[in-house]
């Protein structure tokens, strides 16, 4: 790759997984934030730093009305913090004028159109570009990433989740339809959108789950781990719940091994897949979010209890869960150090 920066464009520069993607990207030795897009309502704030005081004298951008034909020859990669059903929009326009897309919202993660239409209450409307997107998780399909011209960055709730079982399916150890997964979120990843039963009387001091057995990540985290099941496809149990803390994702996954296995067994597996990942950290003790909070890491622990084989793993949701895991594609597409602006 040449010492030219590879310059970038925010499409939604005002969500707060945009916030923590400006933050990464001011950092980042080989990166240059070129333009910023944000919605009308948000016009009359004209630059970024007063949407997000925390990048006064860091960035002057103004945050520009969306208009994706501009970005012809002024950037060479963008990423799309929009709502789903919006991406694709925007990603055909992106595509022909030449730029290379990280889309951060649903649009291009689920492959089967009908997937998307039952989950998302919506026709998929750019089947073309759905069928070359690659799913961006990097641990598992680095190669495809690298050439790709569109990635479909993986939703938080799945990162965790896909990080903690694919090893054991790929070895073949557990049962693909006894896969549970209850997973527990700080409040970020309910998006900045004021809603009443998101304000801090509501939130603070309480512990819920919430979309029990309807949650969208569930069908996601099945077709992820679809890949890596031998003649058929899984099963997923997931259920979300929200913590009243600011950041974090720590999900606890609960499988069937398909024959008696030990823990010792358990963790060589996981250390066979994770141990040249810059970004997965295997841990003796149970992770925490606070030990993976403002970080691109992910941790994992298992145990084997009654038979059973526990998996935790934690993530921060901004972060590996979305603005890191897209810079982590970034570099990989752009052939730069994967650790680049992350560590």
């Amino acid at each position: 790759m040449s010492s030219q920066k590879i310059r970038v464009a925010i499409i939604g520069a005002t969500a707060y997984t945009s916030r923590e993607a400006i933050r990464w990207l001011l950092r980042h030795p080989q990166v240059e934030i070129v333009a910023l897009f944000g919605r009308k309502d948000w016009m009359w704030r004209s630059h970024i730093h007063e949407v997000f005081p925390e990048f006064v004298g860091r960035i002057e951008l103004p945050v520009e009305e969306i208009e994706p034909a501009s970005l012809a020859g002024r950037a060479d990669v963008v990423m799309l913090c929009v709502p789903h059903a919006v991406a694709t929009q925007f990603v055909p326009t992106l595509l022909q004028a030449g730029l290379r897309v990280i889309d951060f919202s649903a649009d291009y993660r689920l492959k089967e159109p009908a997937d998307y239409e039952q989950w998302y209450s919506k026709k998929h409307t750019d089947l073309e570009n759905l069928a070359h997107a690659v799913y961006g998780l990097p641990e598992f399909y680095r190669e495809k990433i690298r050439g790709a011209r569109l990635i479909a960055n993986p939703g938080c709730y799945p990162t965790s989740a896909a990080l903690g079982v694919i090893p054991l399916l790929k070895a073949g150890l557990i049962d693909p339809h006894e896969v549970i997964v209850d997973s527990a979120s700080g409040m970020s990843g309910a998006g900045r959108e004021p809603k009443p039963e998101h304000h801090f009387p509501e939130r603070n001091e309480n512990f819920e789950a919430y979309g029990v057995g309807t949650h969208r990540h569930m069908v996601e985290i099945e077709r992820t781990l679809d890949a890596y099941v031998r003649g058929g496809k899984s099963s997923v149990i997931f259920t979300p719940h929200l913590l009243p803390m600011e950041r974090g994702i720590l999900s606890t996954i609960y499988l069937k091994p398909l024959q008696p296995v030990s823990p010792e067994h358990v963790n060589q597996v996981f250390a066979d897949a994770y141990g040249n990942e810059p970004f997965v950290r295997l841990r003796k003790e149970l992770p925490r979010t606070s030990l993976v909070a403002h970080t691109n890491f992910c941790d994992i622990s298992a145990r084997v209890v009654k038979s059973r084989i526990i998996v935790i793993s934690a993530i921060d949701n901004l972060i590996k869960g979305a603005a890191g895991q897209a810079i982590q594609n970034m570099n990989i597409m752009f052939d730069l150090d994967e650790k680049a602006g992350l560590i």
